[in-house]
């Protein structure tokens, strides 16, 4: 994998997942980081349409630093815990729903004389995006320094601002909006100066200018090979925890995507993996797993479309919406008494399954609990 920044020379817009035509709704919202659909579609336009890549990411760069989004399982710079992995808390005698994953707590303190540093200093933030070398040490043990959350400059917290801006239609002649798709809003995305998007890709790509986003706005794609050794570090630790056989956290750093037919053919999504079964679930009826719990946030709304095509030519014959997919947030965290691989990345599994992590959605990045202890 070659591993890219992609540095905007403007504004950018992601259109949110909700359908929008000015005058239906007034608002068009954006999200960002963009998801693997929309990095897939701007790659295809430099290197044309048949190509089919495999990404990794999208993750955020600060001048050839790898930024991934911070850990969700974290009150603080402080961690939490499942219930059942503290047998001494004092809350280990408390009654919780056994066909759901278990509560989160923090550890209990070592010793009376501690206490906990929850109070965040004048001056300073917590980032939501943590450096590779940050992640590195949290993977190797299983703990995150309190330095590596705080900054003191807000824009390191979140680098980018969203602008709103309005669009008004007039009427010929006169100085009145439009009443029928006259006045919409969009909000754009401005990323603070140094900082850029990361990809890896499977091919080799020229130094160039994209276009990017609903509206074509330009971006550099240009070669980063730093990235790539931070990127090896990692996986490198993050393979040798998944081996073990041990306690093991997983660490979502790309939209989950954990979607599967039920009954009547209806699709759902939810906020872990499918076949992670529960480790405690008392229905009789339930195959035991190794997960115990789970931090997670607001599901992310993934749009993307169905593309058909000529039977000979390859050609795309048209292009329609698609369902909706309700992805896991990047930063979720699962608690498993065992590591446990995923169904999108066995052979086995369908073409249409193998293609969300070709796209780079759902990669776990592995840290041992017995480890960090």
């Amino acid at each position: 994998m070659y591993w890219y920044t992609i540095t905007p020379l403007d504004v950018l817009m992601f259109r949110d997942a909700k359908p929008f035509t000015p005058g239906e709704r007034a608002w068009a919202g954006s999200i960002f980081p963009p998801n693997g659909h929309t990095i897939a579609g701007a790659l295809r336009g430099i290197a044309g349409d048949p190509v089919k890549f495999h990404l990794k990411g999208v993750f955020l760069a600060h001048e050839e630093t790898l930024y991934f989004p911070r850990p969700l399982g974290f009150v603080g710079p402080n961690p939490l815990l499942p219930l059942d992995w503290m047998p001494n808390s004092p809350l280990s005698q408390g009654f919780w729903d056994r066909l759901q994953p278990c509560p989160l707590v923090k550890p209990r303190l070592e010793r009376d004389n501690e206490r906990e540093d929850d109070e965040l200093p004048k001056g300073y933030f917590y980032r939501q995006f943590l450096s590779s070398q940050a992640i590195a040490t949290y993977l190797e043990t299983g703990q995150i320094a309190k330095p590596n959350w705080l900054t003191q400059d807000s824009k390191a917290v979140k680098p980018w601002t969203v602008e709103t801006r309005s669009h008004n239609t007039l009427e010929e002649g006169t100085r009145q909006v439009k009443d029928a798709d006259g006045y919409f809003v969009e909000n754009a995305i401005r990323m603070a100066p140094g900082w850029s998007l990361a990809i890896a890709v499977d091919q080799e790509l020229d130094r160039t200018v994209i276009q990017l986003g609903g509206e074509g706005h330009r971006a550099i794609l240009e070669r980063c090979p730093p990235l790539d050794e931070q990127w090896q570090a990692i996986t490198t630790l993050s393979d040798r925890n998944f081996k073990t056989s041990s306690k093991a956290i997983a660490y979502l750093v790309t939209p989950g995507v954990f979607e599967r037919k039920q009954d009547q053919g209806q699709v759902l999504c939810r906020a872990w993996p499918w076949e992670w079964k529960l480790a405690h679930a008392v229905n009789s009826n339930q195959k035991l797993g190794s997960l115990v719990s789970v931090a997670t946030d607001k599901a992310v709304a993934i749009s993307c479309r169905v593309r058909e095509k000529e039977s000979q030519q390859g050609q795309v014959k048209r292009s329609i919406p698609a369902p909706q997919i309700f992805a896991a947030p990047p930063g979720s965290l699962y608690y498993l008494n065992q590591p446990e691989p995923l169904f999108q990345d066995s052979l086995t599994a369908p073409p249409h399954v193998q293609r969300w992590r070709q796209l780079g959605y759902s990669e776990f990045l592995w840290i041992s609990y017995e480890g960090a202890n």
